[in-house]
């Protein structure tokens, strides 16, 4: 029989009730018009002990989970992406090696390349997985590795896409400031904040346990169920909100600010410079695809999950983070457009603004 510290050690529910009220919404209402009117009622919550290893999961879940799209689809799309994606960062890699003389725009270029090839070089676990019916068999540790790699190369990308934004709107709209900075330091140093805010971002994934046993589906998941037992929904809800807002959305109006100064700029002076302009829309592109529906679907999906408890949305948010894997054969593309485009623009601005 259980002693009393076992008991005491399980996690609690507290229970509100105010007219029907919902007990997360009962803290918006004035403390003189719940009283006596509100009953609290802690309980003891016991997480079952197969629930470390073993669980139950609703029927919209095996739906998902039994569906071609996870099983044929999303494998399809991961299998491009390894072919296109491999190969592509390669060859930008070996170009920034041997064939880039910019050394700032070649550091943060080679963070892009090293995060998207990392990312492809993990695909082929996640495609077995899928192939396999949504069966893991490599282990707990590499579940949760190919997770943060999966969402840490997201998030990577898009902040080393916004300091390359905000390298070249330097370079061109404030061309003095930006000839007599240390670009190596200041090139070094945001890659290293990049990949340290992302590391640090990345530690849930890493320390929550992440593979399960579904014993309805005689299958091993990845990262595609939740254990309520062993995280708190409201943590989860404001980590995803953060993630969004710092690793997307700021970013994002950074990145369109810098280019729409970029191209005012370079049109004030009467110098066409397309691939500016190109680049703007192939960023852009990159941003509409692979991380605008994933970043929104996410926070409307744990919100929905924190208040509801019902995962609906997790069909549709996983086919949006699938869609986010294209970003790592469309980065190859950005390298090679903006490679064509030389500092012959600060030097020219350089020249007019100082006559």
């Amino acid at each position: 029989m259980e002693n009393e510290a076992d008991y005491l050690a399980k996690p609690t529910i507290t229970i509100k009730n105010f007219r029907g009220v919902p007990h997360h919404d009962l803290e918006e209402i004035p403390p003189s018009a719940i009283e006596g009117w509100t009953e609290i009622t802690t309980v003891k919550f016991k997480c079952p002990e197969e629930s470390v290893s073993n669980i139950h999961v609703n029927n919209a879940t095996i739906e998902y989970l039994s569906s071609s799209l996870s099983t044929q689809l999303i494998p399809a799309i991961y299998i491009l992406v390894f072919v296109v994606g491999v190969p592509a960062n390669m060859v930008t890699l070996w170009m920034l090696f041997f064939r880039t003389r910019s050394i700032r725009m070649t550091i943060f270029y080679t963070n892009l390349a090293v995060a998207d090839f990392l990312f492809c070089v993990t695909l082929p676990f996640k495609i077995v997985y899928h192939l396999n019916g949504n069966n893991w068999i490599f282990g707990e540790v590499m579940c949760r590795v190919t997770t943060v790699i999966f969402y840490g190369n997201m998030y990577c990308s898009i902040l080393l896409l916004a300091c390359i934004s905000i390298n070249r709107y330097l370079a061109i709209v404030h061309p003095f400031t930006y000839r007599v900075l240390p670009k190596r330091t200041y090139a070094t140093l945001a890659c290293g904040l990049v990949w340290t805010t992302v590391f640090l971002y990345m530690l849930p994934f890493f320390m929550l346990k992440q593979e399960y046993y579904l014993v309805q589906q005689g299958i091993t998941t990845c990262h595609d169920v939740h254990n309520i037992c062993e995280s708190s929904s409201s943590f989860q809800l404001y980590y995803f909100i953060s993630l969004a807002f710092f690793g997307f959305l700021v970013p994002f109006v950074v990145i369109i600010y810098c280019y729409t100064a970029i191209i005012r700029t370079l049109n004030s002076y009467d110098h066409r410079w397309l691939r500016y302009v190109k680049a703007s829309l192939l960023v852009l592109v990159i941003f509409t695809i692979c991380f605008a529906p994933s970043n929104i679907i996410l926070i409307i999906h744990h919100a929905n999950y924190y208040y509801t408890t019902t995962d609906g949305l997790y069909f549709i948010y996983l086919i949006a983070l699938c869609l986010g894997s294209l970003n790592s054969c469309l980065d190859p593309f950005f390298y090679f457009l903006m490679s064509k485009i030389t500092d012959h623009p600060t030097s020219y601005l350089t020249m007019v603004k100082s006559s």
